[in-house]
């Protein structure tokens, strides 16, 4: 009698189909890394892209905000040049104010003291005394000048009118001729003072234009 194992071979067969099977889980498996993968770099790469466009947007936006600020600085930095610059000048006017000489005074006071249609042609001071020439079109503004002058402490009254002259430019009785009033004015000063060591105080004359009008 034969006999044949049949046992033996249905065990092969299931031997080789869990083989098979496991070694067909096992490629699927490594199937799906592969895939996990290569979908987690390309989501790390559009990240780190992202990233850099954000950082690039954000160098730009410093940027410009760098050159804005360094504008305002340099604003700034003229606004304070100029500030210290007006502080200096009222420093320096509040300086001259407050030590003013009698000179600076005098020329001050005459300054104010000019009508229209007059002017100076010359000014000196003298110890105490103080000589004024000009020219005048009209005997008004002569007369304003004088009464003027005498207006405030600087000077003592009377202002005496030591000379006058009248002259005709242009030729007389002509068209366009012009009457000048050549005058000599003396007054004296209010109080005494030291004589300035330079040209005993001596004034530099005027100008000969005409004073613009108060």
């Amino acid at each position: 009698m034969i006999r044949i194992n049949l046992v033996g071979v249905d065990r092969q067969k299931v031997k080789k189909a869990a083989i098979f099977d496991v070694g067909k889980q096992i490629t699927v498996a490594c199937s799906l890394i592969l895939v996990l993968a290569a979908l987690g770099i390309g989501w790390w790469y559009w990240s780190l892209n992202q990233a850099s466009t954000r950082v690039d947007q954000e160098l730009i936006a410093t940027a410009q905000e760098r050159a804005r600020l360094q504008s305002l600085l340099a604003e700034v930095r003229n606004f304070e040049a100029q500030r210290g610059q007006l502080q200096q000048r009222v420093a320096l006017i509040e300086q001259l104010r407050s030590g003013q000489s009698v000179p600076v005074q005098l020329l001050d006071h005459v300054s104010r003291s000019l009508p229209d249609m007059l002017w100076l042609t010359e000014m000196a001071q003298e110890g105490d005394a103080v000589t004024i020439t000009g020219q005048s079109t009209t005997l008004i503004a002569l007369s304003d000048f004088v009464g003027n002058l005498g207006n405030g402490s600087l000077l003592q009254k009377p202002i005496e009118l030591v000379n006058s002259q009248v002259e005709t430019v242009g030729g007389g009785g002509t068209p366009g001729s012009v009457d000048l009033i050549r005058f000599t004015v003396r007054a004296q000063l209010a109080r005494r003072t030291p004589a300035p060591a330079a040209g005993r105080g001596a004034i530099p004359p005027a100008t000969g234009a005409p004073a613009a009008a108060r």
